[in-house]
């Protein structure tokens, strides 16, 4: 390939693997320099956010591995074993958000939050010595998002001693920087509970649900170019029961898993259309699932299917009749937040 001009080496080496890049910067200082570069790293992202290179991470006490899903039978293939590459006690961290092959995550035994690309192994601690980007569980928010000069952004919003402050984090300017944030006074209480934030047309969501039954239940939305927040209502689930929603973003369009319930929980699947939500179906009554597996576990949707899923495999399928998804969803974060589903990319957490 040493005599092909730059422009085709760009549009070869942006369509393979991220490992495979990886190795590819050691060819030559050339190809270390242009695979290096912002313009490579996007483009090779952008072709990148393919069903073949989603990874599932499961993080317990003794082990933190990464499983291929098997997209014949949508399940897990055979692990890789990863080591975390930053201090940690015991693999306690906790995945908050995800983007782009890159995973916010919480170091529990400092509360220090940090940048990693599992694919590529490299982070970037978040934390500063006046106490920015320190996350308390229950808590606080975050959600991770990027801007349209492809600023990779964290939007930390936190919940301390009767007020609510929230900050954004700048890769490129690796900074944190306050930004106002009003809401009710109601949701101070700490029987409210925040889901993380999931990036969608320009816009990160967050649920925020009460922790009762016929509680309050709102989507608090952030506009990423204005920096201004609003709430809009919930889907207008029973409230016979626990409510909580789940917010994935499927080909630029935000869904919603509402469930409710108490020993048997209703889904309903909702889509956003300019502020209102629109019922696309609803699934069958949940099977019981033995209490034991409720600490790992998670959904995904793809191909018109619903599966829920833990460490040890798929426990059941529902078929929802719906438009056929090109790619694997997670629709609920892991119990614990002990993994994550994300994309194989070279994206680095600092610049």
């Amino acid at each position: 390939m040493a005599d092909l001009p730059i422009e085709t080496i760009f549009e070869i080496l942006t369509r393979v693997p991220a490992k495979v890049v990886g190795r590819s910067r050691s060819v030559c200082k050339e190809w270390y320099a242009l695979l290096s570069t912002q313009d490579f790293i996007r483009v090779h992202c952008s072709r990148s956010l393919v069903s073949s290179n989603q990874r599932v991470l499961l993080i317990d006490d003794l082990t933190c591995s990464v499983h291929p899903i098997i997209f014949q039978s949508y399940d897990y293939g055979p692990r890789s074993i990863v080591t975390l590459p930053f201090d940690h006690q015991n693999n306690d961290v906790s995945i908050l958000s995800h983007l782009n092959g890159l995973l916010c995550v919480c170091l529990n035994h400092t509360n220090e939050l940090l940048l990693w690309n599992p694919t590529t192994t490299a982070f970037k601690h978040l934390s500063t010595p006046d106490s920015l980007g320190i996350y308390i569980n229950n808590l606080d928010a975050v959600g991770l998002y990027a801007d349209d000069a492809d600023d990779y952004k964290v939007l930390h919003i936190k919940r301390r001693w009767g007020v609510y402050e929230s900050y954004v984090y700048s890769r490129e300017l690796n900074f944190w920087r306050n930004i106002p944030f009003l809401t009710r006074q109601e949701y101070l209480s700490p029987n409210f509970y925040w889901s993380p934030g999931t990036f969608c047309g320009g816009t990160l969501y967050f649920t925020l649900c009460e922790c009762w039954v016929g509680g309050t239940n709102v989507v608090i939305c952030f506009d990423i170019n204005s920096e201004q927040f609003k709430e809009i209502s919930f889907p207008p689930v029973p409230s016979t029961g626990f409510v909580q929603g789940v917010l994935v973003n499927v080909k630029n369009e935000l869904h919603m898993f509402a469930t409710t319930g108490w020993f048997e929980i209703t889904i309903d699947l909702w889509t956003l259309k300019e502020d209102y939500w629109i019922k696309v179906l609803s699934c069958p009554l949940i099977p019981p699932i033995s209490l034991s597996l409720w600490g790992d576990i998670t959904h995904y949707v793809t191909n018109g299917n619903w599966f829920v899923m833990t460490k040890l495999g798929k426990l059941f399928t529902i078929e929802m009749d719906t438009k056929p998804f090109e790619i694997l969803y997670p629709v609920t974060w892991f119990r614990g937040y002990k993994g994550a589903v994300f994309v194989e990319t070279v994206v680095s957490p600092s610049i």
